[in-house]
């Protein structure tokens, strides 16, 4: 059907909503499965009813959900050109968010794995990296800008061929009532950033396709996702690959995690950011 035909349709009131009915149940490839347990893409081992959260996100796309304390949350690159740049709010209080400057000194690592924790500026734990096998992210560099795309991509916009990680936060927040003030520096997965010698910053790269990430989470979260070309990316090209996001409950794990039995035992720093969250909880009457 040609793009004619198609305003030749819609042209009336009646027309419009008859091809908008004609769309129900069809798929796309990149969308959110509604409801998750309808997922193509459930990961193994995890049956597609106990999904809260499935989604295929498009090269260039975003996405949002607020989900539950005890979530655990996966990421998936499947062709090792994804980039997952993440955002983390506290639900109940979008003021507190996540801080990278403390996500990185307080645990005194740099760079994020397995067992990491994501902090907030209060001290307390958003959530705690419980699975990777990527081992190629990066809670330095934050995610691109309107202006370097423009001046990297000759093109920025949300709707362009090169979208700014910025710009797609900023959509993103906006649907949980957050702004661009709201939004401070982001970590992401799936392309690696290590620091030389002399301070600068080298790219990584990808570790390779199939690589997955799971996050726990401690408290109540609007999360916030980009799919966008890493800003170190020195490929010509903007490179961008779909990204799978499954989530389910799994609350009996964070008592598992702070007896050490998921990971092994926990850092002090660590220990402590969770028990300042499970404090803070239970003051507010939730936990």
């Amino acid at each position: 059907m040609s793009s004619t035909d198609t305003a030749s349709e819609t042209a009336t009131t009646a027309g419009a909503r008859a091809h908008a009915r004609a769309q129900h149940g069809r798929s796309a490839e990149f969308m959110r499965h509604i409801p998750p347990s309808s997922s193509p893409t459930a990961p193994a081992g995890i049956p597609a009813e106990r999904l809260v959260w499935s989604e295929t996100v498009a090269p260039g796309g975003y996405s949002s959900a607020v989900l539950a304390r005890g979530t655990r949350l996966r990421f998936t690159d499947t062709t090792g050109d994804a980039c997952a740049h993440l955002l983390l709010h506290r639900a109940d209080a979008p003021h507190e968010r996540l801080n990278v400057a403390d996500t990185v000194k307080v645990p005194w690592q740099a760079y994020l794995g397995s067992g990491h924790p994501l902090l907030s500026g209060f001290g307390r734990a958003l959530a705690t990296i419980v699975a990777d096998t990527s081992a190629h992210h990066d809670a330095l560099t934050g995610t691109s800008t309107r202006a370097g795309n423009l001046e990297r991509y000759g093109a920025a916009g949300p709707e362009s061929t090169a979208p700014a990680g910025r710009e797609l936060f900023t959509l993103a927040g906006l649907k949980h009532g957050l702004d661009r003030r709201d939004l401070p520096p982001s970590v992401s997965f799936f392309q690696g950033v290590r620091v030389q010698p002399d301070g600068t910053f080298r790219w990584l790269g990808s570790a390779g396709p199939d690589t997955t990430v799971d996050l726990l989470l401690h408290v109540d979260a609007i999360v916030l996702v980009a799919n966008t070309a890493h800003p170190l990316d020195p490929r010509p090209e903007y490179t961008s690959a779909p990204l799978l996001i499954h989530a389910w409950p799994a609350r009996a794990e964070l008592d598992r995690l702070t007896s050490g039995e998921l990971l092994g035992p926990l850092g002090p720093e660590h220990l402590q950011a969770i028990a300042n969250t499970d404090a803070d909880l239970t003051a507010r009457g939730t936990l």
